[in-house]
């Protein structure tokens, strides 16, 4: 098996890396197959996978092992996984650090909302202080065993305390051992563009469509500085509209509809590794 690429060796070779947002190995193995060297486990895309909305309340073991499987389907690619706030203390951001680690993700980001979180672009937020924040960046800085794990440090404090703040923050968890920085939700057009200049470290961008930070091309995002950009919706938004038509159609007419692309079922198991896995059929057999 090919050694993991880490996010760090990717960001130095690609300049901004892309990461569309999976919930689960297949959908992960989708993004690979489609070209995409980078994977990011969508906190909000998971926990609508289990059957929740995204208010915090998967466990920190939930997510580590749906991380886990993620990276394992999708090695050597690395794997950027929401870890939300850390799931507690700096005591507890310490354990989760070298619980995704060891379950084979390359970088997590941390958030400065209280527990339980709520998402990003949700409203009624709200933030633990500057200083709670900054002792959980050192907490997770501390916990990892390699630098090549990058701890992410994601601020909402925009959406309550501002653009100024948010830029505060950002460089305070930098100084406390952050490698990269997400302010979630810039508000603007210039906000988006400024971010990086103003943020004295890499910057990730999220793109959320529909969501409260302005539509930006990524070609426009990596000229303006950023590092990462990740797309946490685009797989479980199609997944749902396409799902809800056909079964809409199933019920309206109780035929069974002619699907978007056929797909036979050796098609969807390819999809899943199949080429990978039929070799071993028979390679220990005499």
């Amino acid at each position: 098996m090919p050694s993991k690429m880490s996010l760090k060796e990717l960001m130095s070779k690609e300049g901004m890396v892309v990461a569309p947002g999976c919930y689960d190995g297949l959908t992960a193995k989708l993004i690979r197959n489609a070209g995409f060297s980078c994977v990011y486990m969508s906190g909000g895309s998971t926990s609508a996978g289990y059957g929740y909305p995204d208010f915090g309340l998967l466990t920190m073991s939930e997510m580590v092992e749906n991380a886990g499987r993620i990276a394992d389907a999708v090695n050597p690619l690395p794997v950027i996984s929401d870890a939300d706030t850390g799931y507690g203390n700096e005591l507890n951001v310490y354990r989760t650090v070298q619980a995704f680690e060891k379950a084979g993700v390359s970088a997590i980001h941390i958030e400065d909302q209280i527990t339980p979180k709520r998402c990003g672009h949700l409203d009624d937020k709200e933030m633990i202080s500057r200083e709670d924040f900054a002792a959980k960046m050192r907490a997770a800085a501390d916990a990892r065993r390699s630098k090549d794990f990058l701890i992410i440090a994601r601020t909402d404090s925009r959406a309550k305390y501002g653009f100024e703040e948010a830029i505060a923050r950002s460089n305070m968890a930098l100084e406390a051992g952050a490698d990269i920085v997400f302010l979630e939700a810039p508000q603007t057009l210039d906000e988006v563009k400024n971010t990086p200049k103003l943020v004295k470290g890499p910057c990730l961008l999220n793109v959320i469509r529909g969501g409260k930070t302005p539509d930006i091309g990524f070609d426009e995002a990596k000229k303006a500085g950023y590092k990462v950009a990740i797309v946490p919706g685009i797989v479980i938004t199609t997944a749902i509209t396409a799902v809800e038509q056909m079964l809409g159609e199933l019920k309206s007419t109780m035929v069974h509809p002619v699907p978007q692309k056929e797909i036979p079922p050796l098609g969807i198991f390819e999809r899943a590794g199949a080429k990978e896995w039929e070799p071993l059929r028979t390679r220990y057999r005499a």
